[in-house]
């Protein structure tokens, strides 16, 4: 069986450099740390994990604290996290938190109460006081990822922002008669998304002089967004335009302008939230949230609060245009009440 003095001859340092290469702990040069890590490769080494945590006290695995598992958006922030940790040597471990009480209490007072993990991740997860302060309690690097809570450093996007840039770009292209679909409440949004961008886009359409523009509220999925559309283009005065809360949201919103037999973009203009990786395919306007970047920057996070350095900062956003948003039918005149000359 291949050992450390073995990778060590390879690649003519030391054990004691081959061991700081691999742990990616100590002063090595970028050199003989590549010059290391190749000659373990070409060995087959692998170090053994028992064997590191006993060396450096830490067990080179991220926990990483997740509320669902089967959201497009989060699995692609987990591909995120897991290939930049697999790049440091690190290994990730989920622990899914759902609404059972029981399953939460495990997840808090056993599972990551095992010394398992070196540091914590928590994704987009709604905690309780209690829950935050034992979370807090395990004394271990903790780094939020849109949390909803302030009690430990997290990596966010302006929500406000995001949902300003989504109405602002529909008002700029004439229209008034927008709407919302989302899943957010109308009092002190705090840190919850849904309600933010709720927020930003009430804000926008108030700035524009169109206070109490309609509200649909649904859940962050296809069905939710189609029966929600569905709804608003049964008003009197239904929408030009819709600016959902999510992409998923905004696929259900075509599909239902699809059911009612109007054209999109001409008849209904649709805007989503997340850069959803059939928004091309669909043809879909929406605010990129860029998931895997997302994923990475929470792992180098996580990975510098380990090592007793801070890397919190906002996230990136950007709205994409696409075929889904035009001018209303019969331009700013029209929709402005003026009879178009």
């Amino acid at each position: 069986m291949t050992g450390i003095d073995d990778v060590a001859r390879a690649a003519g340092v030391s054990a004691a450099t081959v061991s700081r290469a691999l742990s990616g702990r100590g002063r090595i040069s970028d050199a003989t740390r590549a010059r290391v890590r190749a000659a373990a490769a070409d060995l087959g080494y692998v170090v053994s994990a028992a064997a590191s945590a006993l060396a450096t006290g830490r067990a080179s695995n991220v926990g990483v604290v997740v509320p669902l598992l089967d959201r497009w958006f989060f699995a692609n922030v987990l591909d995120g996290i897991a290939s930049r940790l697999a790049s440091e040597g690190y290994d990730m471990t989920l622990y899914s938190m759902s609404d059972d009480r029981a399953q939460r209490d495990g997840v808090l007072d056993t599972s990551l109460r095992r010394g398992r993990v070196d540091g914590l991740i928590v994704l987009s997860v709604t905690l309780a006081d209690d829950e935050v302060d034992r979370m807090l309690a395990l004394e271990l690097p903790v780094v939020g990822l849109s949390a909803t809570t302030s009690r430990f450093p997290a990596l966010r996007v302006d929500e406000l922002a995001v949902a300003r840039a989504a109405t602002e770009h529909l008002l700029g292209l004439g229209h008034r008669r927008i709407a919302h679909i989302g899943a957010g409440y109308a009092g002190d949004p705090g840190l919850d998304i849904p309600s933010l961008r709720r927020h930003g886009f009430a804000s926008a359409m108030a700035d524009a002089g169109i206070p109490d523009a309609p509200f649909a509220a649904a859940d962050f999925t296809i069905e939710g967004g189609h029966r929600a559309a569905l709804a608003l283009l049964e008003r009197d005065d239904p929408p030009t335009a819709i600016f959902a809360a999510s992409d998923e949201i905004a696929f259900g919103a075509l599909f239902a302008a699809r059911d009612r037999g109007l054209d999109v973009p001409g008849d209904l203009s649709v805007v989503g939230v997340d850069g959803h990786e059939m928004g091309d395919f669909f043809g879909l306007t929406t605010v990129a949230q860029f998931p895997h970047e997302q994923g990475e920057r929470a792992a180098d996070a996580v990975l510098a609060a380990i090592d007793g350095r801070d890397e919190i900062g906002d996230l990136a956003f950007r709205l994409v245009e696409r075929t889904s948003t035009s001018a209303p039918r019969g331009g700013l005149a029209e929709v402005a009440g003026r009879p178009s000359p």
